[in-house]
């Protein structure tokens, strides 16, 4: 049976002449290997989603070009005291079907996207109280001080109180569900570009909003932006080839030359921010998908570790990733924190791997389950094929689960239990802060996910890490927060807490009259494309 990705392809190309036919300087269109979901900004926290909706909703800050953090639907904010923060709102902008933004559209987004089955719930410490002070100004007091609180704030959408409660979509569409409601079909945002069509699998339509509070001073002369999902590697580039696109991301490391080589076409690579790793089920005391019962190997740190000593990965960077990536020591990007090189990865050794096996009583190997999106990092299947292969040398048979993005993501983030029991999954964290990876990724969990890091899919657990992270998060002093955040690293590094691989560097094809500005933590922003 064809998947959505793959009728989605099929439609595009069917639709090739039509796109050539309708291809003008106004309209930017454009393909991706992964679908968009669903339009409910709060549902899953993926960047290609938040980014995408991100054109159309809006939040109290923005990120430039560099990302540096500046005023978005906040014209301004200041710290009162340590614990109190009061918001200056923009004045004058009207959500996309008319509506006036306020202040109390803050006050209800703040407390939907800390709602159950929001995947955005770490934007806001969970204890923060916001009140609408008037209309335009909002303060937000907090029970600790907390220098970073707004760092992640671009990628939380305000939305429309009004219309969300008049179309009985308070409740959030969490990543599992499979009854959408009313906000993940429509959209109603205040950005320079409104959702006018979204067919899931299919294409997604935007128009400029000429009523955007700061059309006065676009940088972008594109007025209309088609979104085609395209699943397959080949017919994406060759969509690019021919014309019928302007930019698809991402392309296949082996195809950069061939795309630099077309004449009216080239490539744009450069650094990513994200860090691909893979996490074990280290707790329940069975592992869902293994032929070891009454047992979980992933508990004791030597088989983790035997894992990470039978993965060579520069076969990964040489072979799979044609150098495009850099390896990994840790879970964040080197230059997110000050103090990376103090780290080093764990050597490839298989006679290593195999003994640390032994030691830990499974000598003769095991089997394991592996979950693996198929469209959403830069060759994940090939890495996870790689992956297996490796494991097998040293006697551990991988049962390998690809698949496209959503139905990935719908699984490891079950609502009721995280259903994985060895994963491969990319991170980039929103606030560019090491406290973010720490919390969301290895601070302890229960079992539903509704307490601690909500991408701690394994549910590793330090109480000295979350110790460390708490106070990481109110250290005010750059070296003393750094010392605690370095203490966390050597911990999840001695315990083999994930396995980084690495740093996947950024390949996307373009036309060569499309200037667009390619930001490091792969967000395609709209505001940012002009055509020639």
């Amino acid at each position: 049976m064809m998947n959505r990705l793959t009728i989605g392809a099929l439609a595009f190309v069917a639709m090739g002449g039509m796109a050539m036919a309708q291809n003008d300087a106004s309209t930017f269109k454009f393909a991706f290997q992964g679908e968009l979901s669903g339009l409910d900004p709060y549902t899953l926290n993926e960047t290609f989603t938040l980014s995408t909706l991100g054109n159309a909703y809006e939040g109290l800050t923005r990120r430039d070009g560099d990302l540096q953090i500046i005023p978005g639907l906040a014209e301004s904010w200041e710290v009162v005291d340590p614990t109190t923060w009061r918001f200056k709102l923009r004045e004058g902008v009207k959500f996309h079907n008319g509506n006036d933004f306020t202040a109390d559209d803050v006050v209800f987004s703040a407390a939907r996207v800390r709602a159950e089955g929001s995947d955005l719930k770490t934007r806001i410490p969970s204890d923060a109280k916001f009140t609408a002070v008037d209309d335009y100004t909002v303060e937000v007091k907090l029970s600790k001080p907390n220098p970073i609180l707004h760092y992640e704030w671009d990628t939380w959408a305000i939305m429309d109180k009004e219309w969300t409660e008049a179309n009985d979509a308070v409740a959030v569409t969490s990543a599992s569900d499979e009854t959408p409601n009313y906000a993940s079909l429509h959209a109603n945002g205040t950005g320079p570009f409104k959702i006018a069509s979204h067919e899931t699998g299919v294409r997604t339509i935007f128009e400029a909003n000429e009523d955007w509070w700061n059309w006065d001073n676009k940088d972008f002369n594109i007025s209309r932006v088609e979104f085609t999902p395209v699943g397959q590697d080949a017919t994406r580039v060759a969509a690019l080839l021919s014309g019928e696109l302007d930019l698809v991301y991402p392309i296949p490391v082996q195809d950069i030359a061939r795309v630099n080589s077309n004449a009216g076409t080239e490539a744009l690579t450069g650094p990513e921010l994200r860090t691909i790793f893979l996490g074990f089920d280290a707790m329940r005391d069975e592992l869902l998908y293994s032929n070891v019962k009454g047992k979980n190997p992933f508990k004791d740190p030597r088989v983790r570790k035997a894992f990470y000593q039978a993965i060579d990965i520069e076969a990964i960077k040489q072979k799979i990733m044609r150098n495009l990536s850099t390896p990994a020591a840790l879970l964040i990007a080197p230059q997110l924190f000050s103090r990376s090189d103090e780290f080093d990865r764990y050597p490839y050794d298989p006679d290593a791997a195999k003994a640390l096996l032994a030691e830990a009583g499974y000598g003769d190997g095991f089997s394991v389950g592996m979950d693996c999106p198929n469209d959403r990092y830069v060759n994940d299947e090939q890495i996870c094929q790689a992956i297996a292969a490796m494991l097998a040398r040293i006697g551990v048979t991988i049962e390998l689960n690809a698949q496209p993005k959503s139905q990935y993501f719908a699984k490891v983030l079950a609502s009721g239990g995280y259903d994985t029991s060895f994963f491969l999954l990319g991170w980039t964290p929103g606030s560019f802060d090491s406290w973010n990876v720490l919390y969301n990724l290895a601070n302890c969990r229960n079992e539903e996910g509704t307490e601690g890091g909500a991408f701690n899919l394994g549910g590793y657990c330090s109480e000295e890490v979350d110790a460390l992270t708490a106070q990481a998060l109110e250290e005010i002093d750059p070296d003393k927060r750094d010392d605690l955040i370095a203490k966390a690293y050597t911990i999840l590094t001695d315990e083999v807490s994930h396995i980084p691989l690495h740093q996947q560097g950024l390949a996307w094809g373009k036309s060569s009259d499309l200037d667009v500005i390619q930001r490091a933590d792969n967000q395609l922003m709209f505001y940012h494309v002009n055509k020639q």
